[in-house]
This record gives C-alpha cells, structure tokens and sequence, in this order.
C-alpha cells in the first residue's frame, strides 16, 4: 500500500448528484468495489479509444511519408 502513495497522485472530482447515483448504479451491476477503480479504468478505455481513432491518420501520414517521390523526369 505504501508503493501506491508513492506512485499515484490525488485528483479531485466534482459530479451531480444524479451523475453520482447512475454511476454507483453502473459500477454495482458490473462489480466494481471502488469508485476509483471504476474511475481508472473508464479513463483508461477513453483514452485507447482516442488513440486508435488518431491511428489510421497517424498511419496513413506514415505512408504518405515513406512513398518516396515519383520520377518525372522522363515526361516533357
């Protein structure tokens, strides 16, 4: 436990009332203990989820760079 302290940093997090009991709702019908257990991992998926939308620009600007350019010298 003294490894976590260590290793993590405190956040503070204002919700609504409602917001609060639909997510307490949420995290009993998918057995989650804790709110931050259920916290950590719902901002884990948020951001793979925006790192595989970027994925296919990321890898379509790779292959746009690694093309290399066309010869027209040839053509008059």
């Amino acid at each position: 436990m003294v490894l976590l302290s260590i290793t993590m940093k405190n956040i503070s997090l204002k919700l609504e009332k409602e917001f609060l009991k639909e997510l307490e709702k949420i995290m009993k019908k998918h057995n989650y203990m804790t709110k931050t257990e259920f916290i950590r991992e719902s901002i884990r998926d948020k951001m793979r989820k925006l790192e595989e939308k970027e994925m296919p620009e990321k890898k379509e600007k790779e292959y746009i760079k690694s093309k290399e350019p066309l010869d027209l010298s040839y053509v008059r």
